[in-house]
C-alpha cells in the first residue's frame, strides 16, 4: 500500500518537509489501541508510541494523534515492529469532542475527512433537529457533508417531504435515499467514493452504519445488530477507532466516538448555507442586532413581510446557539463576550420596562 492509496497528497508533503529533514518518515494512524496507535506508511503497518519529546511538548489531548492523522515516524532501534511518533502534520480537517475530566478541553476524535455521510434511518429513526446538530458539527470539522437516509425499504414515508424539510435546514446539502440490505441507491455515492478520498460516518445507533460500511467493502467487517422494535434504537456495535481502505481505494474512518462529536470551532460554512439569512441581517439598522427587540431589524421585518421562512430562520438560530455554546465552553474570551452581551439585554430590556411604567 503506498501512501497515496491512504490519501497522502502534495499538501501533506509540503507540510512533512522539515520531518524528513530529519530522517522521519511518514505515516497516517489506521487503528487506535489503549496507550498505542497502529501506523501505516510504504514500510506497513507498525505498533507507535509517542516519544518522549513529543509527550513533553504536547499541551492538551487534542495535541496527540487521532484516527485519521498523517504522522512523522522513527524507527525503535531493536525493534522494527515499532515507531515513535515525533510529530502530527496539520490537520485538514477535525472532528472534537469533549475530553474525559472535569476540566473543559478538546479531545479530536477523527482528522482529515473529506467527506461525512450524516446517516439517518427511515424505520422511525429520523429527527431532523438531530440532522441539524450533525450538521453544526460537520460544517465546524471543515468536511463536506452529505445527509443519507438508509433503510429505504422499510419506510412508507413521504420522501419528497422529507427532502423539502431537509431543503429547509441546508438548501445545498445532498440527500441519498439507499438501503444498505438491499444496495439500492449505493451506486449514486459513487462521486464521494473515490481512490484516496477520506469519508466517515456519523449518526445515531441502529441506523446502518456499519451495515452500510459492509456493503462498501464487499465483506463483513464490522458487526452489526437488529434495532429494538419498541423505539427503533440500536446498541453501538463499533468498538474501536479504525481507518478502512475499500475495494475501489476509498478511505473509511469508523469511530464509535463520532456520535460525541461537538461542534468545537466556529463555522464559515454555517453563513454560506445560510447565505439568505445572513444577507437579510446584514441589512438590520446595528451591526450588533441580535434580532430581539432591537428598531430596525431587518431579520423582523422579513419575517413579518414573508421574506424570510420562519422554519429556515428558527433552523439558523438553532444551528448557530448549538455551536456558538460549544465555543463558549472551550473558549473563555468567547465567554466573557457572551456574559457582556446578556449583561447589555438585561439591562435594555429594564431600562424599557421603567420607560413604559414610567409613561403609564
Amino acid at each position: 500500500m503506498t501512501l497515496a492509496d491512504l490519501g497522502w497528497n502534495e499538501s501533506f508533503a509540503q507540510a512533512f518537509a522539515p520531518f524528513a529533514a530529519e530522517g522521519c518518515a511518514p505515516a497516517r494512524v489506521t487503528l487506535e489501541l489503549k496507550g498505542y496507535r497502529e501506523v501505516t506508511g510504504e514500510n506497513g503497518a507498525r505498533l507507535g508510541e509517542c516519544s518522549g519529546r513529543f509527550i513533553h511538548s504536547a499541551k492538551a489531548p487534542a495535541d496527540y494523534p487521532a484516527i485519521g492523522d498523517w504522522v512523522a515516524i522513527t524507527p525503535q532501534p531493536g525493534d522494527d515492529a515499532r515507531v515513535a511518533i515525533q510529530a502530527v502534520l496539520p490537520r485538514r480537517t477535525r472532528f472534537s469532542r469533549r475530553a474525559a475530566g472535569a476540566e473543559v478541553l478538546e479531545q479530536v476524535v477523527a482528522a482529515n475527512i473529506d467527506t461525512v455521510f450524516l446517516v439517518s434511518s427511515l424505520d422511525g429513526n429520523h429527527h431532523l433537529h438531530r440532522l441539524e446538530r450533525y450538521l453544526a458539527s460537520a460544517w465546524a470539522s471543515g468536511a463536506e457533508p452529505v445527509a443519507i437516509l438508509n433503510k429505504a425499504d422499510l419506510s412508507d414515508d413521504d420522501l419528497d417531504s422529507m427532502r423539502a424539510a431537509i431543503a429547509d435546514v441546508a438548501p445545498q446539502l445532498p440527500v441519498f435515499v439507499v438501503s444498505a440490505r438491499t444496495r439500492r441507491g449505493l451506486k449514486a455515492l459513487g462521486p464521494y467514493l473515490q481512490p484516496g478520498r477520506t469519508i466517515a460516518f456519523l449518526g445515531s445507533s441502529g441506523v446502518g452504519k456499519s451495515t452500510l460500511i459492509n456493503r462498501l467493502m464487499s465483506a463483513r467487517i464490522q458487526p452489526t445488530q437488529e434495532v429494538r422494535e419498541t423505539d427503533n434504537k440500536g446498541r453501538h456495535t463499533t468498538t474501536q477507532r479504525e481507518l478502512l481502505v475499500t475495494p475501489g481505494g476509498t478511505i473509511i474512518i469508523d469511530t464509535p466516538g463520532m456520535r460525541e462529536i461537538q461542534p468545537w470551532a466556529a463555522a464559515a460554512d454555517l453563513a454560506a448555507a445560510f447565505a439568505d439569512v445572513a444577507a437579510i441581517a446584514a441589512r438590520c439598522k446595528f451591526n450588533d442586532c441580535q434580532h430581539t427587540v432591537e428598531p430596525g431589524c431587518a431579520v423582523h421585518a422579513a419575517l413579518e413581510a414573508g421574506e424570510l421562512d420562519p422554519l429556515r430562520w428558527e433552523s439558523y438560530v438553532r444551528l448557530r446557539r448549538a455551536t456558538a455554546h460549544e465555543i463558549r465552553r472551550v473558549d473563555r474570551p468567547a465567554q466573557q463576550q457572551h456574559r457582556s452581551q446578556m449583561k447589555k439585554l438585561t439591562k435594555d430590556l429594564r431600562r424599557r420596562i421603567g420607560e413604559k411604567h414610567g409613561d403609564e
